[in-house]
């Protein structure tokens, strides 16, 4: 009986021990599938060392060019930054005390009114012609105070062509002697600070008699 019962198992070709090899192979096996494949061991810089001496000089000449494109880029918009920013400080001193000095415009013109109507007063005396000299002396003396310290500048607009930049037309008149409008009077003079414009002239304008045609 004991022979018969042994005869499957060597018919199959292996023996219990066999069995038990087998299985513990595909345990291994398996665990060796999860852990995934072992590293190559080769390190990515060790593909720069293929490279032949000439080809390293060039790829490292092509990273120096580009470096140094960056640091021409980065050093060309300081400098565009730095240059603004002077541009804008140099500004804010040129025109800190404009407020002040449009205020001042306005005892100027009074100083002007004053003078144009002493002008005409006949004079009778010395006391008189003493007054209007020294009230002309003030006048002259703080246009051209604020003139040379701060940059205020008044400027004449009779005879110039109409600018609406510079001037503000309070009255026109139709000529037909001009072929574009020019201002032919002063009520207020104009005053630029630092070269712009901070108060308008205000003005009469000739305007030529072909254009307001053209208009009607």
């Amino acid at each position: 009986m004991k022979d018969e019962e042994k005869a499957p198992t060597e018919e199959a070709g292996f023996t219990e021990e066999d069995t038990a090899a087998s299985e513990q192979n595909e345990f291994e096996f398996g665990n060796a599938a999860e852990e995934g494949p072992e590293p190559s061991g080769e390190n990515p810089a060790t593909a720069e060392t293929d490279l032949s001496p000439e080809e390293k000089i060039a790829d490292l000449e092509n990273k120096l060019r580009e470096a140094n494109d960056q640091y021409l880029r980065k050093a060309a918009d300081f400098e565009n930054f730095r240059k603004r920013m002077n541009q804008e400080k140099q500004s804010a001193i040129d025109f800190a005390n404009q407020s002040l000095l449009l205020d001042l415009i306005l005892i100027i013109d009074d100083f002007e009114r004053a003078i144009k109507s002493a002008e005409s007063i006949a004079s009778t005396s010395k006391e008189f012609d003493s007054f209007y000299e020294g009230i002309t002396l003030i006048e002259k003396r703080l246009t051209s105070q604020l003139e040379n310290k701060w940059g205020l500048k008044r400027f004449d607009s009779a005879g110039e062509s109409f600018d609406p930049n510079r001037h503000e037309a309070i009255m026109m008149e139709k000529s037909p002697d001009i072929a574009e409008p020019v201002v032919q009077e002063d009520f207020l003079k104009g005053y630029t600070l630092k070269d712009r414009v901070v108060r308008s002239a205000k003005v009469k304008v000739l305007m030529p008699e072909e254009t307001s045609r053209q208009e009607n």
